[in-house]
């Protein structure tokens, strides 16, 4: 292991423009990467800033009993799917809606009786927020014989959780390709330096080398600069998070895991990607 530790080292400083331009060329694959990665990232950020307003309204009767309502908060409380359950009144809704709808405050001023009704908000927990779990809870309260209607934006909720498997399936899949985009390079580099090596190999299969023996310091020389294109490309990757946040609006950066596991992928596809490549091509030399 020490010589091709040494053997490596040794290639890297014969051919540092080689090296330099194997692992720009990783830089460059997984910069896309990352700046994927930011979007996917930004986007499902959104969507669950979105998911978190989700919730089930009931609205009550007039005429519903305070014996009624208690009983019914505390039985949707004791729903796992329910995190918390809020009680707005009619006085409550109307100043509410004097705050949100400050245009219409003359019609406000005009009413002689309040036409707002009493609310149950019901937020739901986190990973009970999809449709399915919405409308089953919908359904759940307006069994209550006090509860005049219910809402909970359907068509909003069913587009919102549409939006979060497609951009979890287009995270998959454009990740996947990019990944081997990113291999594919590498591989490619990789070819480059057995070809200019060819005469060396040669040489040593002619003292009696084993292929494991000349094939291990192309897999220390593939994980390093898998590594290097990773560190770069999260270094680009940075750079740009700075400028969108700075000349177009606030972004959010990627998750500490993301970044080291971006990093990681990299050395990860130079010793896999060199592994293949110097199978391969072992056999042309």
């Amino acid at each position: 292991m020490t010589h091709a530790v040494r053997e490596a080292l040794a290639a890297i400083r014969r051919a540092p423009l080689l090296t330099a331009l194997s692992a720009a060329m990783v830089a460059l694959a997984l910069f896309v990467v990352g700046l994927f990665a930011l979007v996917a990232h930004n986007l499902q950020v959104a969507l669950d800033q979105v998911e978190e307003r989700v919730e089930v309204v009931a609205y009550l009767r007039d005429d519903t009993r305070s014996v009624e309502l208690e009983i019914a908060e505390e039985e949707m409380r004791s729903l796992p799917e329910v995190e918390d359950v809020r009680y707005v009144s009619k006085e409550e809704a109307l100043l509410l809606a004097q705050e949100q709808l400050a245009d219409f405050q003359d019609l406000f001023a005009g009413l002689e009786v309040n036409p707002l009704p009493a609310s149950l908000e019901i937020a739901l927990a986190p990973g009970s927020r999809d449709p399915e779990t919405v409308s089953r809870i919908s359904q759940h309260v307006s069994v209550y014989p006090f509860v005049e209607d219910v809402r909970y934006g359907e068509e909003w909720v069913d587009r919102v959780y549409l939006l979060q498997r497609i951009s979890g399936i287009t995270a998959g899949v454009l990740g996947t390709g990019f990944g081997a985009v990113a291999a594919l390079i590498i591989a490619t580099a990789i070819r480059i330096a057995i070809f200019a090596r060819r005469e060396e190999i040669y040489v040593m299969r002619l003292v009696g080398a084993s292929n494991g023996f000349i094939r291990r310091p192309f897999l220390l020389e593939g994980i390093f600069t898998g590594l290097v294109g990773g560190l770069l490309a999260a270094g680009l990757s940075y750079a740009s998070y700075l400028a969108v946040g700075h000349l177009l609006f606030p972004v959010e950066w990627l998750p500490g895991p993301w970044v080291a596991g971006g990093i990681l992928a990299g050395a990860a596809f130079g010793l896999v990607s060199s592994a293949l490549a110097v199978r391969r091509y072992l056999q042309e030399v």
